[in-house]
């Protein structure tokens, strides 16, 4: 079954190329499109979707409207991708219910990364969304987000193929190659993966990931 998207941003350009990226990933199907907050809110009230596209920073959209989304349909996945941020931005979108952030300067690599993953369950940032939440001193873990839960950490499928290959003494250009990715979206899970776990070196990942049984204790080594 294909997944129902919308693509909501004030630019045609952004929204015909998104739509055009997508229609080329088989399954995705682009339910609506919408250049305005208040046009996506009424459409919304008499449609599901599966996922949310949206420049939250851009005219005619704002941070009010994806907590309207959030009351219309409680736990929508809404990726935003902006060209414009800062931290507390983030923070703000990340509150009223954004589930993945990207720059709209990522690769498409990274795009598309950050849509399967988001609408898969998980979550994704780039490193710049990262990057500029840290240089506010904030952390993501800290957030108290919309759609907060006590459940445990969960990572997707994607984040343990990396965080695996890492435990096994992989570097980031090898995994890269391995997995068909860029070492730029490498090292973006890597960071994701720190970020959901609370660690900040590459031996607590790997004393993770044996914890949990994704590699076994005598194939794993410890690089910096």
């Amino acid at each position: 079954m294909h997944k129902r998207v919308v693509i909501a941003d004030s630019s045609p350009v952004f929204r015909f190329g998104l739509s055009q990226i997508l229609a080329k990933h088989e399954g995705y199907e682009i339910a609506s499109e919408f250049e305005s907050g208040q046009e996506l809110e009424l459409w919304l009230g008499l449609n599901d979707v599966d996922l949310i596209i949206i420049d939250c920073l851009a005219p005619h959209f704002s941070v009010d409207t994806v907590l309207a989304c959030q009351r219309l349909k409680p736990g929508t996945k809404m990726l935003a991708i902006t060209s414009s941020h800062s931290g507390q931005s983030i923070v703000h979108a990340l509150r009223a219910g954004i589930t993945s952030y990207v720059k709209k300067d990522c690769s498409m690599e990274e795009v598309i990364e950050a849509i399967e993953e988001t609408s898969n369950g998980g979550t994704f940032f780039c490193g710049q969304i990262l990057a500029a939440i840290k240089a506010d001193s904030i952390e993501v873990n800290d957030l108290e987000l919309a759609n907060a839960s006590c459940d445990p950490i969960l990572l997707t499928d994607r984040e343990i193929e990396v965080l695996t290959l890492i435990s096994e003494g992989l570097t980031n250009v090898q995994i890269a190659e391995k997995l068909f990715l860029s070492s730029h979206t490498v090292n973006t899970h890597r960071k994701n993966i720190m970020q959901k776990l609370r660690v900040n070196n590459t031996a607590s990942m790997v004393m993770y990931a044996v914890k949990s049984g994704f590699v076994s204790p005598n194939r794993f080594l410890f690089h910096q």
